[in-house]
């Protein structure tokens, strides 16, 4: 059994290397999807985003409140307007990604404790860029004040700490963990090759084992797996997962790290949970092979059914904001645990302990895709039913 096997597996590693429907899918596209990918991302981050400044103050305040939101490192002042009109063109046209309006006499206000209304525009139809611009106005502009209020008051001689207390009573500290500077390469570039692999992985194995027929070596088959539909499943699926190994180590080791500034994206835990997500993929798309034998077909079910993993995995929005029939529907893809496991791997470096559960829920589809492939594959490989195709 275990010769059939190997000889499967040697025998689809020539025919992945053979066909162009294999090798273009499982080794040429992922390292060119890395690539694209990656290039697109390597700024990282969303830095000195335009921003414009509406000045009615014209003070020498509002002058200090403008340098010290330049020196942020998401803030790059590019415009500065004479009303609420233009501000909002400049908005529109996408000239700016926000704006900041400092308020007639706010230098007057601010010392004699009035309160003050300065306004943040931000555009949040790009939801990332906006945090980051009010995250780091808000920060200045907050503390600024502050500090103008706490020099006038040690001015009357009050001890340094007392005037702190009085100005600022409740002091916040915010830790942002796992990626604290929004690293858009470090966050989305992993989790969208991820989804790449997992849709050309169940997409080209969908045709395992109906190209057999296609291709009239059907018989061959047979022939190296002594008519098991076993063996011959159990050398694809290896044939399969060793080229996902190939692919796994290539942008780990190779292609990632030369556009993220030596980052290493590779790990032993993160292989692991890796290989079970392959897993999966490949006992679907063996399942689906075995069950539909139009070529054509078979890939529009791989495609129905991986289409919308990125958005129900949960990787750009929560599922539990989702309704409860599309949680249902997520955690039927693969990509769903491994994206929970992804998380606390990769970002948060737990160990694999934490994920148990998750790789768990990715062995379930091994261990119903393959058996019913197999199930479902013998009956091709009858000697009535060779005789009759």
């Amino acid at each position: 059994m275990i010769r059939s096997i190997f000889n499967v597996t040697l025998r689809e590693w020539k025919r992945i290397l053979t066909f162009p429907v294999y090798y273009l899918a499982m080794l040429v596209l992922p390292p060119v999807l890395c690539l694209l990918y990656a290039g697109i991302y390597n700024k990282h981050f969303a830095e000195d985003l335009p921003v414009a400044i509406w000045d009615e103050a014209n003070s020498p305040l509002s002058r200090q409140f403008t340098f010290m939101l330049e020196q942020t490192e998401s803030i790059h002042i590019t415009q500065q307007v004479q009303s609420e009109g233009e501000l909002h063109a400049l908005l529109h046209n996408g000239t700016v990604m926000g704006a900041i309006h400092f308020p007639r006499r706010m230098d007057e206000h601010i010392k004699s404790r009035q309160p003050v209304y300065i306004t943040i525009y931000t555009n949040v139809s790009y939801l990332v860029p906006a945090k980051l611009l009010y995250k780091d106005a808000a920060q200045v502009l907050l503390t600024a004040a502050a500090g103008v209020q706490l020099q006038k008051l040690m001015k009357t001689g009050m001890p340094a700490g007392k005037a702190m207390a009085l100005v600022m009573p409740v002091q916040l500290q915010s830790f942002t963990l796992y990626n604290p500077r929004y690293d858009y390469q470090q966050y989305l570039v992993p989790g969208v090759i991820a989804v790449a692999m997992q849709m050309m992985m169940i997409m080209v194995v969908a045709l395992a084992l109906n190209y057999e027929h296609k291709t009239g070596t059907i018989e061959a088959l047979y022939a190296v797996s002594n008519g098991s539909a076993s063996n011959a499943v159990i050398g694809k699926t290896l044939a399969y997962l060793s080229i996902a190994w190939l692919d796994y180590l290539m942008i780990t080791l190779v292609i990632y790290p030369i556009f993220a500034s030596g980052t290493q994206l590779f790990s032993p835990d993160l292989f692991v949970i890796f290989t079970l997500l392959m897993l999966a993929c490949i006992s679907i798309g063996m399942m689906v092979s075995a069950i539909f034998k139009d070529l054509l077909l078979a890939c529009d079910v791989g495609i129905f059914y991986t289409s919308p993993a990125f958005v129900f995995s949960g990787f750009t929005f929560p599922r539990w904001g989702m309704p409860w029939y599309d949680q249902y529907y997520a955690m039927i893809m693969p990509l769903t645990p491994f994206v929970d496991a992804f998380f606390k791997v990769y970002f948060m470096e737990l160990p694999l302990r934490y994920v148990r559960l998750e790789m768990a829920h990715m062995l379930l589809f091994t261990a119903v895709g393959l058996p019913v492939a197999i199930l479902l594959f013998q009956r091709s490989l009858q000697p009535s039913t060779l005789q009759h195709a």
